[in-house]
């Protein structure tokens, strides 16, 4: 009897890589716009000129509205990730187990991004509260359809280490693409308000935001039109359950090690990119569009270091690397305590910070997900079982746990002090950040990336 084999999958084109990576630059601009407008438009600064949409006492001394609602957001989280990771997996849909997802999720999720800033009430009421919750909740359900395939296709558009890399390299680079325009929010608000003669700040953010929502919109599509999964993916649906399979997951050793010090990284980075408009406006003094121009130089600085990245990862291996990022970024994250303290103009100590950020960024951008897609890669050759959907979603929620985490932190620490002359709060959330990318980088010394690798080329 003659059995008859697939060939192999054909690799992906320079363009459909490229392709393939602009899905990232959509996304990437709508979870950046949350990231670094949602506290500051809701827990303004006195010097914002937005008016208190939400109430802003405390509970417990340190927790206010926005850290419930954040937090809020995230319990859906713990059962749509690998509910969707699972759907995507067990997936026999014409077009693929991936590609149907992201078109599906694309409005909805630029949408609600949108909804999210557009409260009911023009003032502060329980009405926009329970707005925010629900806007919120919709916009991360979208999110998980969209993101949780979408890193799902890596390990299996890319058939070799070095295949793998390359994906990484180009979704870092347009991740990197996405907070540029994010960050242009405040800036394209100014604009509006300017040209169209607006007189609130608060419309001038929602027509900023809507603008770039749209714009994110168009991009998600990309993928969706010219990535043919059916013919550069050879991946088959996976039988295993949703519970087992996510056990499964948690079980590799390795990715224990590699997700929890992931979700140390990003909790860290959203104090960071959270706190930025506040460290500018209150640390520094100097007026929020200022944060569009430093987080351009700091993505276009981290773009210098990819190649950089990309041949160290191929000679000295991605741990190491990966461990020294961490580790440097938790001095940059110190260096926060002391904005407007330090003897150099304030401008200076503003470019100062993104251009000892853009190094870590570069590392940190590229290498985590091509570390996953070898662990997602091996597990499936040592079980026969395809769970890469499983793993980045695992992934994928503690992540998002993290970028809770982190907004929850911040969002509590302002309460000790946010404003010019009253930064107490502001000025802990780099030490926080500290600790965090310290913990990170000793963690993921533990991985054992020679291993993996050296199994996955004897397989």
């Amino acid at each position: 009897m003659t059995t008859h084999t697939l060939p192999p999958p054909p690799s992906l084109p320079l363009g459909r890589q490229i392709a393939y990576a602009i899905g990232q630059f959509g996304w990437s601009t709508l979870v950046n716009i949350v990231g670094l407008m949602l506290v500051y438009f809701y827990v303004p600064p006195d010097n914002a000129g937005i008016p208190f949409l939400i109430t802003q006492i405390t509970f417990l001394g340190v927790l206010n509205a926005i850290t419930l609602i954040a937090a809020s957001g995230r319990l859906l989280d713990a059962v749509t990730d690998p509910l969707i990771a699972s759907f995507s997996d067990r997936s026999t849909l014409k077009r693929g187990r991936r590609i149907p997802f992201l078109l599906a999720a694309a409005f909805p999720a630029a949408l609600f991004c949108v909804l999210m800033f557009i409260p009911p009430v023009g003032a502060i009421s329980g009405w926009n509260i329970v707005w925010l919750v629900v806007t919120q909740a919709l916009f991360y359900i979208f999110l998980t359809v969209y993101v949780t395939p979408f890193f799902a296709l890596l390990p299996e558009l890319g058939h070799t280490a070095t295949e793998r890399l390359n994906l990484s390299t180009w979704i870092s680079v347009t991740y990197a693409l996405g907070i540029i325009v994010a960050a242009q929010t405040p800036l394209l608000a100014d604009i509006f308000q300017s040209s169209l003669g607006l007189t609130e700040r608060v419309t001038a953010f929602q027509y900023a935001i809507a603008t770039l929502a749209f714009i994110s919109f168009l991009l998600m599509l990309v993928p969706t039109f010219f990535i043919d999964e059916k013919r550069y993916c050879r991946s088959q649906p996976t039988t295993v359950p949703l519970l087992p399979a996510l056990r499964q997951t948690f079980r590799n050793q390795n990715f224990i090690y590699y997700v929890v010090a992931d979700f140390s990284y990003f909790m860290g980075l959203t104090i960071i990119n959270t706190g930025l408009l506040f460290y500018v406006t209150v640390l520094l003094g100097q007026p929020e569009a200022l944060v569009g121009g430093l987080l351009a130089i700091m993505v276009l600085v981290s773009f210098l270091f990819y190649p950089v990245v990309n041949l160290l990862a191929r000679r000295t291996g991605k741990k190491i690397l990966v461990v020294a990022s961490f580790l440097f970024m938790s001095v940059i994250f110190l260096a926060v305590f002391f904005l407007g303290r330090m003897p150099l103009p304030e401008v200076t100590q503003a470019y100062l910070l993104v251009l000892l950020y853009a190094l870590p960024v570069a590392f940190l951008g590229i290498l985590p997900n091509a570390v996953l897609a070898d662990i997602a890669g091996h597990d499936a050759q040592q079980t026969g079982e395809a769970k890469e959907g499983m793993y980045f979603a695992a992934r994928t929620l503690m992540q998002k746990f993290g970028q809770t985490f982190g907004i929850f932190v911040f969002a509590a620490l302002t309460t000790l002090g946010k404003d010019p002359g009253d930064d107490l709060g502001i000025r802990l959330s780099g030490l926080v950040g500290f600790g965090l990318c310290l913990a990170a980088g000793l963690i993921f010394t533990r991985y054992k990336e020679d291993k993996i690798l050296a199994e996955m080329e004897r397989a």
